[in-house]
């Protein structure tokens, strides 16, 4: 699970406030505004307050969090800021809510003026299920369900692929090369724009003066161009920082290109580079990528969980990709990137992957997946002849013996208490035993007949730690009661 006390802003929250969090995002200049979505959620706001990015409808900083009624139970699904700064966000049901800094319509509304509390965001989006928001300084994309984008804001280079330079003020789809595509994810450097379609081409618009666009010069681009360097590779995701890009490939490859000043290619060199270049993970496969478009930083995960991190990390320019203790790449940038923001909206929860130990022991007594069950007193339990076999000297040379396909799958037991052989199969996917004293007695029985000799000293230890003066005579009578049996 990710600890969003890394982020210096959560160390205002207590632990209880803390423990409520679903999803998070710490954005702003300096890092100095943060929004949350609760368990049940509810969404708070705390922080600076900077051009009315806490949509709280004053203008007041807050140490502590605001709800945002407009946007409880809302089920905010993607979110993203600008640079003075402001705030666009989807929810599950596809809706596109902005509010903050203005200046240049990147909130859609077709003004200005700032966006003191969220609003929809409504022209040509009503009708779409938008999916994926993303921002670059001062300008918007919004990705729907079917693949079309659409973008919105400051466009002085382009970054909003009308063809133009003029500011657009209520979203506008981006059609041109991207005409006829499935795009399928988006992300923003400061004032240039990059999407990925189903087929795995990418293309880029807007500012190029670093060549973060990856087409082989520095000339701006009015509308979306093709990154031909990238002709043979599937790219599945791409992640724009401050004025760089990268991209990676359905075969695990890192590919980067633009700024380099502060070594955030992690080609070695500060120099730019103006087509992708691919870049080395010491052969490893790698799962995910991770930048900002208010950061100089890169960072990446391997499909064996390394995370390696590069670029401007506090104040260092590290030019190569450095291994990490990291579990995940958003404690990257809590810990290394200027200023200390999140690449994302931040999951709190449980990573979907779970080790082996996890696997096993969420599937115990799952009747969605076992092949076989126990009963015992008249309850079922559910388990899998695999796992029996493979943790069992007992159970491995019962099906060895006898066991076949064509057996019943539902094997009866009379000689143990239904807690007792519960407690026993649990411990075959768990290695651990939870049981009162009184139980362990029946369960150290049980270990006994099936010469499991770990598990008859964990009883022992339970039996020894759990005796007191009130139950020790329970206890022997029980014990009696066993060895009768």
């Amino acid at each position: 699970m990710v600890d969003v006390g890394k982020w210096p802003i959560f160390t205002l929250l207590s632990p209880q406030e803390i423990a409520s969090i679903r999803k998070a995002c710490v954005f702003g200049t300096s890092a100095n505004e943060a929004i949350y979505i609760t368990h049940n959620d509810e969404v708070f706001v705390f922080g600076l307050n900077c051009s009315n990015c806490l949509g709280t409808g004053d203008n007041q900083s807050t140490i502590v969090p605001k709800k945002l009624e407009a946007l409880c139970g809302k089920k905010i699904s993607s979110l993203s800021y600008g640079s003075g700064p402001h705030v666009v966000l989807c929810t599950e049901d596809g809706e596109v809510y902005a509010w903050g800094h203005n200046g240049y319509s990147q909130l859609g509304n077709g003004t200005t003026n700032q966006g003191i509390t969220p609003v929809q965001v409504c022209t040509n989006l009503l009708i779409k299920k938008v999916v994926e928001v993303a921002c670059g300084s001062h300008h918007s994309m919004a990705l729907s369900f079917d693949g079309d984008l659409y973008a919105w804001g400051y466009n002085n280079c382009g970054q909003v692929g009308s063809g133009s330079t003029a500011n657009q003020p209520t979203p506008r789809r981006v059609s041109n090369c991207l005409q006829g595509k499935m795009v399928v994810g988006i992300a923003c450097g400061q004032t240039s724009s990059m999407a990925v379609v189903n087929n795995g081409e990418v293309y880029g618009w807007g500012y190029n003066g670093n060549g973060q666009l990856g087409l082989g010069n520095n000339g701006n681009q009015l509308t979306p161009c093709r990154v031909a360097a990238l002709h043979g590779v599937c790219i599945l995701q791409i992640a724009c920082g401050y004025a760089h890009t990268l991209a990676l490939t359905d075969e695990g490859l890192l590919y980067a290109w633009g700024a380099n000043t502060y070594g955030q290619l992690g080609t070695g060199n500060k120099s730019n580079q103006l087509s992708p270049v691919q870049i080395m993970m010491e052969k490893e496969r790698v799962v995910e990528i991770a930048a900002c478009h208010s950061a100089h930083t890169s960072a990446a995960k391997t499909q064996s969980g390394q995370v390696y991190m590069w670029g401007q990390c506090r104040g260092q320019s590290v030019i190569f990709p450095h291994l990490t203790h990291f579990a995940c790449t958003d404690d990257v940038f809590a810990c290394f990137a200027t200023p200390a923001v999140m690449w994302r909206l931040l999951s709190v929860e449980h990573e979907d992957f779970l080790t082996v130990a996890e696997s096993l022991k969420k599937e115990f007594d799952s009747p969605e997946t076992s092949d076989l069950k126990f009963r015992v007193d008249g309850k079922y339990i559910h388990v899998h002849k695999a796992v029996l076999k493979i943790r069992c000297e007992h159970f491995r040379t019962m099906f060895q013996s006898y066991w076949n396909e064509d057996m019943k799958e539902v094997i009866e037991i009379d000689q143990f208490s239904y807690p007792v052989y519960r407690a026993f199969l649990e411990y075959l996917y768990t290695d651990s035993v939870d049981l009162p004293p009184e139980d362990a007695i029946g369960l150290l029985d049980l270990a006994t007949s099936y010469c499991e000799n770990r598990l008859k000293k964990l009883c022992q230890h339970i039996i020894k730690r759990g005796i007191t003066v009130e139950n020790a005579f329970s206890l022997l009578s029980a014990a009696v009661r066993y060895d009768a049996e």
